[in-house]
């Protein structure tokens, strides 16, 4: 038997990436990745923009922590900037106003810096909204891009750089606890040793957990559609804001030259290499042409990706009880990108016994929040 590795982490996505890249501080890190290359799922297929008002309370704090990281990485992390300013509205017709309303509510205990925009402030701001449809906006403006493959691959570059190793085309097969350690088996064959098992299998994580005689946390893949389509000639878009439908059923955003389209769908579906329906890009044209005044004359490119949650849309991050040494790393839905940083410094913490850091703590994170074994889990 080969000399276990402290700490086997299955999937080379963006949490498994992350949690390796403050693991390989802690001790020796494996990365296994089914695929032949890391984040070809949801990682690679992520629209991201990093929003301080986005998601639960939880989230919010692991965001607020992941932010000064991905504003100032370490030197050599990226030749890129992380981030990149952009600003975001969330866009109400006349029915949509109370919706406008709640959201302005909830921004409001977590940020003053949000604004209530209506008529020339707000078509000044995105002229490709339709008069005619929309009438006030809400405006965070320091929402920003999110480079996600300079992001990723900083992550699995600082892994390498700390003697961590990635293997890809390893599809897990089978874990089995063999005394003090984890043995886990790849299709192909190989086999891998380690005292601790980090199970950031993404869409897959339920799937895993299986094979090793762990009861499921009731993941719910769900699919998101997304594709691209040329800007009219006068458009900016460096100061084009990403726009989504206040009852968040499309939005648009600057994409490499181009506008993203998505209908914001989330379609329950099993964990697979999802691509896009038909039916969901016709629904997402209609909602955007209907809300803007962009023209949707042919698709660029389309593509469709798996953000998997919980029941209560909190992540799942710690031990399993009564299973020695498997440590859950899931259940990230649609913030996987923008509290990396935060959720990997959470793992290592857990992972290692180290505890939560005090100034986690001081911004509002709590374990009792994020373990497997939480009542509001309702695992299945």
């Amino acid at each position: 038997m080969e000399n276990p590795v402290d700490f086997l982490i299955i999937g080379g996505g963006i949490a498994g990436a992350s949690a390796g890249y403050w693991l390989s501080r802690k001790g020796s890190v494996c990365v296994l990745e089914m695929e032949s290359q890391p984040g070809y799922h949801t990682t690679g297929r992520s629209a991201a923009l990093f929003a301080d008002n986005y998601g639960n309370a939880a989230v919010r704090a692991i965001s607020k922590a992941t932010k000064p990281f991905l504003l100032s990485p370490p030197e050599g992390f990226s030749a890129h900037p992380i981030l990149t300013d952009r600003g975001a509205i969330l866009a109400a017709d006349h029915s949509q106003i109370d919706l406008l309303d709640d959201a302005h509510r909830e921004a409001k205990q977590f940020t003053d810096n949000v604004f209530r925009l209506g008529g020339n402030e707000l078509f000044n701001l995105a002229p490709f909204l339709s008069r005619a449809q929309i009438v006030e906006g809400l405006y965070e403006p320091e929402c920003m891009d999110i480079d996600v493959h300079a992001l990723h691959q900083g992550y699995l570059k600082g892994l390498r750089a700390a003697g961590g190793r990635l293997e890809t085309n390893a599809a897990v097969s089978h874990l089995q606890r063999r005394g003090k350690t984890w043995q886990v088996t790849t299709t192909n064959g190989k086999e891998f040793y380690a005292h601790i098992v980090i199970n950031a299998a993404g869409a897959w994580a339920d799937h895993i957990a299986g094979l090793a005689g762990i009861s499921p946390i009731g993941l719910m893949p769900k699919r998101r559609t997304a594709f691209t389509f040329d800007a009219p000639d006068d458009s900016d878009l460096d100061r084009m804001p990403a726009t989504i439908g206040a009852d968040e059923s499309w939005y648009v955003k600057p994409e490499a030259g181009r506008i993203l389209g998505s209908p914001a769908d989330e379609t329950p579906s099993a964990p697979c290499d999802a691509q896009p329906e038909e039916l969901d890009l016709a629904i997402a044209v209609d909602r955007i042409e209907s809300k803007t005044n962009f023209t949707v004359k042919r698709f660029h490119s389309r593509w469709a990706g798996l953000r998997s949650f919980v029941a209560d849309k909190t992540f799942v991050v710690g031990f399993e009880p009564g299973h020695e040494g498997f440590f859950w790393l899931a259940g990230q839905g649609g913030y996987g990108i923008q509290t990396s940083a935060g959720l990997a410094q959470v793992t290592a913490a857990l992972a290692t016994g180290d505890g939560l850091p005090a100034e986690m703590q001081e911004l509002g994170i709590n374990t009792a929040d994020l373990c497997p074994s939480r009542a509001s889990l309702q695992r299945r």
